[in-house]
């Protein structure tokens, strides 16, 4: 993990505010989901991008009944019904 040198405070609402120049490194635009993760002592902010379920692949994903699924997966999903019909 690398130090930016920058230090921000918590605000009274729990919230914080990422610096313009980090945003604009990591792609990050105004109402663009951040995923928070925690391990040990330390926190983790990283864009959002979805990503399939079964492999990771994160392009052409989509979301069906609230679950991201690739295209080769969908291919590969209907491959296995048809071969296992009854």
């Amino acid at each position: 993990m690398k130090s930016t040198g920058i230090v921000r405070r918590v605000d009274k609402l729990g919230r914080i505010v990422i610096p313009m120049e980090l945003r604009k490194v990591l792609n990050i635009s105004n109402r663009d989901a951040i995923e928070i993760f925690s391990q040990d002592n330390t926190l983790i902010l990283r864009k959002y991008e979805p990503s399939c379920i079964f492999c990771g692949n994160a392009t052409n994903v989509t979301t069906y009944k609230g679950i991201n699924i690739c295209p080769e997966c969908i291919m590969r999903m209907q491959k296995y019904i048809k071969k296992n019909a009854v």
